[in-house]
Formats: C-alpha cells, structure tokens, sequence
C-alpha cells in the first residue's frame, strides 16, 4: 500500500477526494485475487461511477478508516491479511451499491435497453450485411457505456444478457427470413452477418434443436 500528496492547481477549485492504491502483488495467493475478475466495475468508465448516499459514503469511510488503522499499525503476521480483507469487504459493497444503483435507475434504464433493441433491429435488417454479426460492445458504444455496465444494466432491466438478447432478435428474424422460400439458406446467412452459412446452420439449431432447412419445412 501506498500513498502519495497530489498538489492543487493554484486558483483551481478541486473536490476532496481519497485514493486507494495497492501494488497487484499484494492480492497473490488470496482469495480476493483469485476472485478479483467478479468486480466488472474496475472496467466501467468514469460517467458510470457510483453514486453514494449519505449512508453509503458512511459505510465507504469506515472501511478506509479500518484500512487506515491497519497501514499505522506496526506491522505483524496479521496485517497482509487485516488489509486485503478490508479491500475485499470494500469491493464487496461497490457490488451492492451498484446492485442499488441499476435497480433504482429504472426509468434511464427501461430507455437505454428500448434504444438498445431499437438500434439492434435496425442493425440486423441494414448492416449486418456488410458488418457482421452484432456484438455487446457495438451496441454499448452507441448508449455510451462501456460493454461490462451496459451488460449488467441490461440484465438488471429484462433479466437476461446483451448477448441473448441478440440471439433472441437473430433468431427471430432468421425465422422471418425462413419463410421466404426464395431465399437460400446461404443468402439468409449472409444477410443476418454470419461469414460462414455453417455458423448460421450451426447457431438455429442451437437455439431451436432445429436446422434452418428442417424448419422451412415445418415452418
């Protein structure tokens, strides 16, 4: 653990604020290290930070202050292990608060995933063409989010992944597709922006136990 002063800009109102910085090898052979990839949020960019109540940013200080007390404390056998459960117990309640956080946004939310499957629609029947398959990151770029937070809003919202939400909106429209017998299984692949007509053979049945040519015929 380490600390440094940051020195103000003079004539420049700054905000006070308290930075916890650890070297990676503090975390080896720990659970928390062994687990640090479930906190996503160390991925979220910074208009996707936490907002804290008052009761939240108590909760904040009082782990920094245990943090605190252990790093004057003189050094002993207890003291990796007092620290890293501390940052373990801090990055616990980042999960929590933010569990709140996307729950209690609702109305931004319910928005986001609207214009999310409005843009997914559109992409399918006018891009996929020509740019492949759709993706999280596509979709989370065009929300302004980072691909990890918009995940999670997305889940929180309809209760399940970006991901199987496109393959909800692919399916459905292969489906569509399908009933136009004039359209080669190839041609509905390409346009639905599978690069290979196997992968999209490969995909349907997938999700449907099906082949595409098997569910023409029943279709």
């Amino acid at each position: 653990m380490s600390g440094a002063p940051v020195e103000p800009i003079p004539g420049v109102t700054f905000a006070k604020y308290t930075v916890l910085a650890f070297h990676p090898d503090l975390l080896n052979r720990t659970q928390l290290g062994n687990n640090i990839s479930r906190y996503e949020f160390f991925d979220y960019t910074s208009n996707e930070a936490l907002h804290l109540s008052a009761a939240e940013v108590n909760i904040f200080r009082d782990v920094l202050s245990m943090i605190g007390q252990e790093l004057e404390h003189p050094i002993d056998r207890h003291s990796r292990e007092l620290i890293v459960s501390n940052i373990e117990l801090l990055l616990n309640y980042c999960l929590r608060f933010y569990d709140r956080q996307f729950i209690t946004r609702e109305e931004i939310n319910h928005s986001v995933v609207k214009k999310f499957i409005s843009l997914l629609d559109e992409y399918i029947a006018r891009e996929a063409m020509h740019e492949g398959l759709p993706t999280v990151a596509y979709f989370a770029d065009k929300c302004c989010y980072s691909p990890k937070y918009f995940g999670e809003l997305v889940k929180t919202e309809t209760g399940k992944t970006a991901k199987s939400l496109i393959n909800d909106r692919l399916l459905s429209a292969a489906r569509q597709l399908l009933v136009d017998e004039t359209l080669s299984i190839t041609q509905i692949s390409q346009h639905l922006g599978f690069e290979y007509p196997q992968h999209f053979v490969r995909f349907f049945k997938a999700q449907t136990g099906k082949t595409p040519s098997e569910y023409r015929k029943t279709a």
